[in-house]
Protein backbone atom coordinates (compact mmCIF):
# COMPACT_ATOMS: atom_id res chain seq x y z
CA UNK A 1 0.00 0.00 0.00
CA UNK A 2 1.26 3.33 -1.06
CA UNK A 3 2.35 5.91 1.68
CA UNK A 4 -0.40 8.07 0.67
CA UNK A 5 -3.26 5.67 0.84
CA UNK A 6 -2.18 5.54 4.13
CA UNK A 7 -2.01 8.59 5.04
CA UNK A 8 -5.66 9.20 3.42
CA UNK A 9 -7.25 5.42 6.12
CA UNK A 10 -5.25 6.97 8.86
CA UNK A 11 -6.89 10.54 8.55
CA UNK A 12 -10.48 8.68 7.72
CA UNK A 13 -10.12 6.67 11.46
CA UNK A 14 -9.13 9.54 13.22
CA UNK A 15 -11.92 11.50 11.92
CA UNK A 16 -14.37 8.49 12.49
CA UNK A 17 -13.25 8.99 15.86
CA UNK A 18 -13.33 12.31 16.91
CA UNK A 19 -17.15 12.24 15.73
CA UNK A 20 -17.76 9.80 17.77
CA UNK A 21 -16.15 11.34 20.80
CA UNK A 22 -17.81 15.19 19.98
CA UNK A 23 -16.24 18.32 18.44
CA UNK A 24 -12.48 18.81 19.42
CA UNK A 25 -10.89 21.39 21.48
CA UNK A 26 -7.32 22.85 21.42
CA UNK A 27 -6.46 22.82 25.04
CA UNK A 28 -3.43 21.33 27.06
CA UNK A 29 -0.56 20.77 25.99
CA UNK A 30 2.53 23.03 28.47
CA UNK A 31 4.49 23.21 25.37
CA UNK A 32 4.06 23.32 21.59
CA UNK A 33 3.99 19.85 19.90
CA UNK A 34 4.79 18.61 16.53
CA UNK A 35 1.54 18.75 14.65
CA UNK A 36 0.52 17.50 11.74
CA UNK A 37 -3.02 17.92 12.52
CA UNK A 38 -3.12 21.89 12.23
CA UNK A 39 -3.49 22.84 16.07
CA UNK A 40 -1.74 25.79 16.42
CA UNK A 41 0.11 26.41 19.74
CA UNK A 42 -1.08 29.42 20.12
CA UNK A 43 -4.34 27.98 20.43
CA UNK A 44 -3.43 25.85 23.41
CA UNK A 45 -5.30 27.04 26.61
CA UNK A 46 -7.88 29.33 24.86
CA UNK A 47 -11.17 29.18 26.22
CA UNK A 48 -13.51 26.87 24.23
CA UNK A 49 -16.96 26.44 23.89
CA UNK A 50 -19.16 23.26 23.70
CA UNK A 51 -19.56 20.41 26.10
CA UNK A 52 -17.06 18.91 29.02
CA UNK A 53 -14.35 16.94 27.26
CA UNK A 54 -12.18 14.99 28.94
CA UNK A 55 -8.46 14.98 28.06
CA UNK A 56 -8.54 11.20 26.59
CA UNK A 57 -11.26 12.52 24.14
CA UNK A 58 -9.39 15.27 22.45
CA UNK A 59 -7.40 12.59 20.26
CA UNK A 60 -6.10 15.63 18.09
CA UNK A 61 -4.00 17.24 20.97
CA UNK A 62 -1.83 14.15 21.51
CA UNK A 63 -2.13 11.65 18.63
CA UNK A 64 0.02 12.96 16.62
CA UNK A 65 2.87 13.12 19.87
CA UNK A 66 2.63 9.73 20.20
CA UNK A 67 3.29 8.82 16.33
CA UNK A 68 6.48 6.70 16.20
CA UNK A 69 7.05 6.46 19.83
CA UNK A 70 6.55 3.37 21.97
CA UNK A 71 3.55 3.98 24.28
CA UNK A 72 3.15 2.58 27.69
CA UNK A 73 -0.54 3.34 29.27
CA UNK A 74 -1.10 3.59 32.90
CA UNK A 75 -5.11 2.81 32.93
CA UNK A 76 -8.15 1.00 33.78
CA UNK A 77 -11.58 0.30 33.51
CA UNK A 78 -12.72 4.23 33.75
CA UNK A 79 -9.76 4.80 31.08
CA UNK A 80 -12.62 5.29 28.27
CA UNK A 81 -13.01 7.62 25.03
CA UNK A 82 -16.54 7.51 24.11
CA UNK A 83 -17.86 3.76 24.72
CA UNK A 84 -14.48 2.16 23.81
CA UNK A 85 -11.45 1.68 25.82
CA UNK A 86 -8.72 3.83 25.77
CA UNK A 87 -6.00 1.49 24.86
CA UNK A 88 -8.80 0.09 22.13
CA UNK A 89 -9.14 3.73 20.22
CA UNK A 90 -5.49 4.43 20.75
CA UNK A 91 -5.06 1.12 18.98
CA UNK A 92 -7.09 1.71 16.08
CA UNK A 93 -5.37 5.13 15.10
CA UNK A 94 -2.12 3.26 14.89
CA UNK A 95 -0.67 4.51 18.06
CA UNK A 96 2.22 1.77 19.30
CA UNK A 97 1.41 0.66 22.47
CA UNK A 98 3.67 -1.73 24.23
CA UNK A 99 2.70 -2.08 27.22
CA UNK A 100 -0.35 -1.47 30.29
CA UNK A 101 0.13 -0.54 33.63
CA UNK A 102 -2.60 -1.25 36.12
CA UNK A 103 -3.56 0.46 39.34
CA UNK A 104 -5.55 -0.84 42.56
CA UNK A 105 -8.41 -3.22 41.31
CA UNK A 106 -5.96 -4.40 38.33
CA UNK A 107 -6.23 -3.23 34.47
CA UNK A 108 -10.41 -4.20 34.38
CA UNK A 109 -11.08 -2.83 37.77
CA UNK A 110 -12.23 -6.03 39.05
CA UNK A 111 -10.41 -6.83 41.74
CA UNK A 112 -11.64 -6.12 45.37
CA UNK A 113 -9.75 -3.29 47.21
CA UNK A 114 -6.54 -4.67 48.44
CA UNK A 115 -6.32 -7.53 46.51
CA UNK A 116 -3.35 -8.71 45.15
CA UNK A 117 -3.20 -8.17 41.44
CA UNK A 118 -0.81 -10.64 39.42
CA UNK A 119 0.92 -9.53 36.28
CA UNK A 120 -0.91 -11.06 33.00
CA UNK A 121 -1.55 -10.63 28.88
CA UNK A 122 -4.23 -8.25 28.16
CA UNK A 123 -6.52 -11.11 26.23
CA UNK A 124 -8.36 -9.01 24.34
CA UNK A 125 -5.06 -6.72 22.49
CA UNK A 126 -2.00 -9.27 23.61
CA UNK A 127 -0.46 -6.71 25.42
CA UNK A 128 1.59 -7.17 28.48
CA UNK A 129 -0.32 -6.05 32.09
CA UNK A 130 1.68 -5.05 34.94
CA UNK A 131 0.28 -4.83 38.10
CA UNK A 132 0.97 -1.26 40.14
CA UNK A 133 -0.54 -2.51 43.39
CA UNK A 134 1.58 -4.77 45.16
CA UNK A 135 5.01 -5.65 45.40
CA UNK A 136 6.08 -3.79 42.60
CA UNK A 137 4.76 -0.33 43.19
CA UNK A 138 6.63 1.12 41.42
CA UNK A 139 7.52 1.12 37.86
CA UNK A 140 11.00 -1.05 37.54
CA UNK A 141 13.75 0.23 35.33
CA UNK A 142 13.21 -2.88 32.81
CA UNK A 143 9.37 -2.40 32.71
CA UNK A 144 10.09 0.83 31.03
CA UNK A 145 13.13 -0.47 29.05
CA UNK A 146 11.16 -0.42 26.00
CA UNK A 147 9.23 2.82 26.71
CA UNK A 148 9.26 6.15 25.47
CA UNK A 149 6.94 7.80 26.78
CA UNK A 150 4.05 6.64 29.48
CA UNK A 151 0.62 7.82 28.84
CA UNK A 152 -1.64 8.45 32.15
CA UNK A 153 -5.46 8.12 31.96
CA UNK A 154 -7.46 7.19 35.14
CA UNK A 155 -10.40 8.79 36.65
CA UNK A 156 -9.26 9.82 40.28
CA UNK A 157 -12.30 11.04 42.77
CA UNK A 158 -10.12 13.65 45.12
CA UNK A 159 -9.20 12.31 48.37
CA UNK A 160 -6.30 11.48 49.72
CA UNK A 161 -6.92 7.68 50.95
CA UNK A 162 -7.94 7.21 47.64
CA UNK A 163 -4.49 5.17 45.66
CA UNK A 164 -4.38 6.16 42.17
CA UNK A 165 -2.81 9.41 42.89
CA UNK A 166 0.02 7.29 44.62
CA UNK A 167 0.15 5.37 41.74
CA UNK A 168 0.79 9.03 39.91
CA UNK A 169 3.47 9.66 41.75
CA UNK A 170 5.12 6.54 41.57
CA UNK A 171 4.79 6.79 37.74
CA UNK A 172 6.53 9.92 37.47
CA UNK A 173 9.48 8.88 40.11
CA UNK A 174 9.95 6.43 37.60
CA UNK A 175 10.15 7.83 34.77
CA UNK A 176 11.99 10.79 36.52
CA UNK A 177 14.93 8.78 37.33
CA UNK A 178 14.62 7.16 33.81
CA UNK A 179 14.22 10.63 31.79
CA UNK A 180 10.94 8.92 30.36
CA UNK A 181 7.95 11.53 29.60
CA UNK A 182 4.65 11.19 31.34
CA UNK A 183 1.52 12.65 29.78
CA UNK A 184 -1.61 13.01 31.63
CA UNK A 185 -5.20 12.59 30.14
CA UNK A 186 -6.52 14.73 32.57
CA UNK A 187 -10.05 14.47 34.25
CA UNK A 188 -12.27 16.06 36.16
CA UNK A 189 -12.77 15.34 40.12
CA UNK A 190 -16.24 14.88 41.53
CA UNK A 191 -15.23 16.04 44.57
CA UNK A 192 -12.99 19.04 43.33
CA UNK A 193 -15.59 21.69 44.88
CA UNK A 194 -14.47 21.66 48.26
CA UNK A 195 -11.16 21.19 50.25
CA UNK A 196 -11.53 19.88 53.28
CA UNK A 197 -9.88 17.70 56.34
CA UNK A 198 -6.76 17.71 57.87
CA UNK A 199 -3.07 17.84 56.25
CA UNK A 200 -1.73 14.84 56.51
CA UNK A 201 1.52 14.62 59.29
CA UNK A 202 4.30 12.57 58.06
CA UNK A 203 4.31 10.31 60.91
CA UNK A 204 1.01 8.55 59.74
CA UNK A 205 2.40 8.61 56.33
CA UNK A 206 1.10 4.99 54.65
CA UNK A 207 -0.25 3.46 51.26
CA UNK A 208 -3.03 5.65 51.72
CA UNK A 209 -1.50 9.03 52.54
CA UNK A 210 1.85 9.21 51.26
CA UNK A 211 2.00 13.46 51.16
CA UNK A 212 1.07 16.18 53.10
CA UNK A 213 -1.97 17.60 51.31
CA UNK A 214 -5.97 17.10 53.22
CA UNK A 215 -8.35 14.32 52.83
CA UNK A 216 -10.35 16.32 50.28
CA UNK A 217 -7.25 18.14 47.98
CA UNK A 218 -9.23 19.73 45.32
CA UNK A 219 -7.45 18.99 42.64
CA UNK A 220 -7.54 16.73 38.95
CA UNK A 221 -4.93 14.16 38.54
CA UNK A 222 -3.10 16.92 36.51
CA UNK A 223 -3.20 19.78 38.76
CA UNK A 224 -1.86 17.03 41.22
CA UNK A 225 1.24 15.98 39.16
CA UNK A 226 2.26 20.14 39.34
CA UNK A 227 2.50 20.21 43.05
CA UNK A 228 4.29 16.86 42.72
CA UNK A 229 7.06 18.15 40.72
CA UNK A 230 6.78 21.53 41.84
CA UNK A 231 7.07 20.80 45.87
CA UNK A 232 9.79 18.60 45.29
CA UNK A 233 7.75 15.83 46.69
CA UNK A 234 9.21 13.20 44.20
CA UNK A 235 12.26 10.86 45.77
CA UNK A 236 15.15 12.79 45.31
CA UNK A 237 13.51 16.23 44.49
CA UNK A 238 13.71 14.36 40.84
CA UNK A 239 11.47 16.62 38.57
CA UNK A 240 9.56 14.74 36.02
CA UNK A 241 8.54 15.77 32.49
CA UNK A 242 5.17 15.72 31.71
CA UNK A 243 2.91 17.21 29.06
CA UNK A 244 -0.96 17.40 30.57
CA UNK A 245 -3.87 17.66 28.14
CA UNK A 246 -6.60 19.41 29.92
CA UNK A 247 -10.50 18.92 30.20
CA UNK A 248 -12.29 21.57 28.20
CA UNK A 249 -15.06 23.08 29.45
CA UNK A 250 -14.40 22.18 33.47
CA UNK A 251 -14.31 24.02 36.60
CA UNK A 252 -13.65 22.79 39.94
CA UNK A 253 -17.78 23.43 40.56
CA UNK A 254 -18.72 21.60 37.75
CA UNK A 255 -20.84 18.92 38.19
CA UNK A 256 -19.54 15.72 37.30
CA UNK A 257 -21.50 12.12 37.23
CA UNK A 258 -18.45 9.70 36.12
CA UNK A 259 -19.52 7.39 33.45
CA UNK A 260 -17.52 4.06 34.63
CA UNK A 261 -17.25 3.19 38.48
CA UNK A 262 -13.57 4.00 39.59
CA UNK A 263 -13.64 0.99 41.62
CA UNK A 264 -16.14 -1.86 42.53
CA UNK A 265 -16.81 -0.23 45.78
CA UNK A 266 -17.77 3.61 44.49
CA UNK A 267 -20.59 2.42 42.53
CA UNK A 268 -23.19 5.12 42.54
CA UNK A 269 -22.72 8.93 42.31
CA UNK A 270 -24.24 8.93 45.50
CA UNK A 271 -21.50 6.74 47.19
CA UNK A 272 -18.51 9.16 45.16
CA UNK A 273 -19.99 11.93 47.00
CA UNK A 274 -20.13 10.47 50.25
CA UNK A 275 -16.55 9.15 50.31
CA UNK A 276 -14.90 11.44 51.43
CA UNK A 277 -16.88 11.34 55.02
CA UNK A 278 -18.21 7.65 55.00
CA UNK A 279 -14.52 5.71 53.97
CA UNK A 280 -13.52 7.25 58.11
CA UNK A 281 -15.80 4.37 58.85
CA UNK A 282 -12.81 2.21 57.43
CA UNK A 283 -11.33 3.07 60.84
CA UNK A 284 -14.20 2.31 63.03
CA UNK A 285 -15.67 -1.52 64.43
CA UNK A 286 -18.64 -0.48 61.84
CA UNK A 287 -19.55 -2.04 58.62
CA UNK A 288 -19.78 0.86 55.94
CA UNK A 289 -21.47 -0.84 53.88
CA UNK A 290 -19.26 -3.69 51.90
CA UNK A 291 -20.83 -6.94 51.23
CA UNK A 292 -24.12 -4.86 49.90
CA UNK A 293 -24.64 -3.05 46.65
CA UNK A 294 -24.51 0.32 48.59
CA UNK A 295 -21.22 0.51 49.82
CA UNK A 296 -19.98 4.09 51.52
CA UNK A 297 -23.52 5.04 51.69
CA UNK A 298 -25.13 2.95 54.74
CA UNK A 299 -22.88 2.56 58.06
CA UNK A 300 -23.58 0.17 61.13
CA UNK A 301 -23.32 -2.63 63.46
CA UNK A 302 -24.84 -5.36 65.14
CA UNK A 303 -24.10 -3.90 68.47
CA UNK A 304 -26.27 -0.59 67.43
CA UNK A 305 -29.50 -2.70 67.76
CA UNK A 306 -32.24 -0.79 69.51
CA UNK A 307 -30.33 2.34 68.89
CA UNK A 308 -31.72 2.59 65.20
CA UNK A 309 -34.39 1.44 63.35
CA UNK A 310 -32.41 0.67 59.96
CA UNK A 311 -30.45 -2.42 59.49
CA UNK A 312 -28.79 -4.60 56.57
CA UNK A 313 -26.77 -7.91 56.33
CA UNK A 314 -23.36 -7.16 54.51
CA UNK A 315 -22.80 -10.80 52.54
CA UNK A 316 -19.75 -12.07 50.57
CA UNK A 317 -19.59 -10.34 47.01
CA UNK A 318 -16.88 -11.72 44.97
CA UNK A 319 -15.44 -8.74 43.83
CA UNK A 320 -16.43 -6.19 46.00
CA UNK A 321 -16.20 -7.91 49.42
CA UNK A 322 -15.29 -11.57 49.95
CA UNK A 323 -14.85 -10.70 54.15
CA UNK A 324 -16.44 -8.15 54.72
CA UNK A 325 -16.97 -7.11 58.97
CA UNK A 326 -20.31 -8.40 60.47
CA UNK A 327 -20.76 -10.72 57.49
CA UNK A 328 -24.20 -12.45 57.54
CA UNK A 329 -24.95 -10.70 60.87
CA UNK A 330 -27.86 -7.90 60.76
CA UNK A 331 -26.31 -4.24 61.28
CA UNK A 332 -28.05 -1.67 62.70
CA UNK A 333 -26.78 1.59 61.74
CA UNK A 334 -28.12 4.83 59.48
CA UNK A 335 -28.84 4.91 56.06
CA UNK A 336 -27.33 7.78 53.97
CA UNK A 337 -28.64 6.73 50.33
CA UNK A 338 -31.11 9.72 49.91
CA UNK A 339 -28.94 12.29 51.71
CA UNK A 340 -28.46 14.97 50.21
CA UNK A 341 -25.20 15.77 48.46
CA UNK A 342 -25.45 18.87 47.52
CA UNK A 343 -24.92 19.66 51.46
CA UNK A 344 -21.57 19.22 50.26
CA UNK A 345 -21.18 21.84 47.92
CA UNK A 346 -23.52 24.26 50.71
CA UNK A 347 -20.98 23.77 53.87
CA UNK A 348 -17.52 22.76 51.46
CA UNK A 349 -16.98 20.19 54.49
CA UNK A 350 -17.14 16.49 55.21
CA UNK A 351 -19.76 15.95 57.60
CA UNK A 352 -18.06 14.60 61.07
CA UNK A 353 -21.41 14.60 62.88
CA UNK A 354 -22.15 11.10 61.35
CA UNK A 355 -18.91 9.58 63.70
CA UNK A 356 -19.60 11.45 66.40
CA UNK A 357 -23.31 10.44 66.84
CA UNK A 358 -22.32 6.50 66.10
CA UNK A 359 -19.52 7.06 68.76
CA UNK A 360 -21.81 8.55 71.29
CA UNK A 361 -24.08 5.77 70.38
CA UNK A 362 -21.95 2.34 70.45
CA UNK A 363 -22.46 0.57 73.69
CA UNK A 364 -18.84 -0.41 73.47
CA UNK A 365 -16.80 2.30 73.17
CA UNK A 366 -13.67 0.66 73.73
CA UNK A 367 -13.85 -1.27 70.50
CA UNK A 368 -14.93 1.64 68.24
CA UNK A 369 -11.46 2.52 66.89
CA UNK A 370 -9.79 -0.85 68.05
CA UNK A 371 -8.37 -1.78 64.33
CA UNK A 372 -7.03 -4.98 65.88
CA UNK A 373 -10.75 -6.28 65.88
CA UNK A 374 -10.86 -7.20 62.58
CA UNK A 375 -7.99 -7.46 59.24
CA UNK A 376 -11.41 -5.47 57.34
CA UNK A 377 -10.56 -2.60 59.76
CA UNK A 378 -7.63 0.38 59.07
CA UNK A 379 -6.39 2.73 61.40
CA UNK A 380 -7.73 5.94 61.87
CA UNK A 381 -4.91 7.93 62.38
CA UNK A 382 -3.94 6.53 58.88
CA UNK A 383 -7.23 7.82 57.46
CA UNK A 384 -7.83 11.07 58.43
CA UNK A 385 -4.07 12.05 58.38
CA UNK A 386 -3.45 13.27 62.15
CA UNK A 387 -2.89 11.47 65.68
CA UNK A 388 -5.41 13.84 67.95
CA UNK A 389 -8.79 12.76 65.70
CA UNK A 390 -9.16 9.44 67.93
CA UNK A 391 -8.54 11.71 71.00
CA UNK A 392 -11.05 14.16 70.31
CA UNK A 393 -13.85 12.10 69.56
CA UNK A 394 -13.68 9.76 72.60
CA UNK A 395 -13.43 13.02 74.43
CA UNK A 396 -16.18 14.40 73.14
CA UNK A 397 -14.77 17.85 71.36
CA UNK A 398 -17.34 19.69 69.31
CA UNK A 399 -16.79 19.60 65.52
CA UNK A 400 -15.97 23.33 65.61
CA UNK A 401 -13.28 22.32 67.92
CA UNK A 402 -12.46 19.34 66.06
CA UNK A 403 -11.69 21.94 62.71
CA UNK A 404 -9.95 24.68 64.45
CA UNK A 405 -7.32 21.98 65.49
CA UNK A 406 -6.41 21.79 61.45
CA UNK A 407 -5.42 25.19 60.96
CA UNK A 408 -2.92 26.85 60.17
CA UNK A 409 -1.97 23.72 58.01
CA UNK A 410 -5.25 23.60 56.26
CA UNK A 411 -5.72 27.62 55.11
CA UNK A 412 -1.71 27.01 54.21
CA UNK A 413 -2.28 24.77 51.64
CA UNK A 414 -5.27 25.88 50.51
CA UNK A 415 -2.90 29.08 49.32
CA UNK A 416 -0.09 26.67 47.66
CA UNK A 417 -2.77 24.67 45.77
CA UNK A 418 -3.45 27.66 44.08
CA UNK A 419 0.18 27.60 41.92
CA UNK A 420 -0.93 24.65 40.43
CA UNK A 421 -4.31 25.16 39.67
CA UNK A 422 -5.41 24.27 35.47
CA UNK A 423 -8.94 25.26 35.99
CA UNK A 424 -10.79 28.36 38.15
Amino acid sequence: MSQSITKILNTVVLAILLQACGPSTTVAFNSAVPNPYKVKAEDFDKPVKGKLLTGAEQVDLYVPYLKGKRVGMVVNQTSIIGKETTIDSLLKLGVNIVKIFGPEHGFRGNASNGTHVDDEVDTKTGIKVISLYGKNSIPSKVHLADVDIMVFDIQDVGVRFYTYINTLQHVMEACAANKKEVLILDRPNPNGFYIDGPVLDPKYKSGIGLKPIPAVHGLTVGEYAQMLNGENWLDNKLKCKIKIIKVANYTHDTPYELPVNPSPNLNTPQSILLYPTTCLFEGTYLNYGRGTQFPFTIVGAPALKGKYSFSFTPVSLKGMSESPLFMNQVCYGIDLRNYDTNIFRKTKQINLAWIIELYKNSPNKADFFNSSLSKQMGTIEKLIGVGDFRKQIIAGVSEKEIRASWEPGLSKYKTMRKKYLLYP
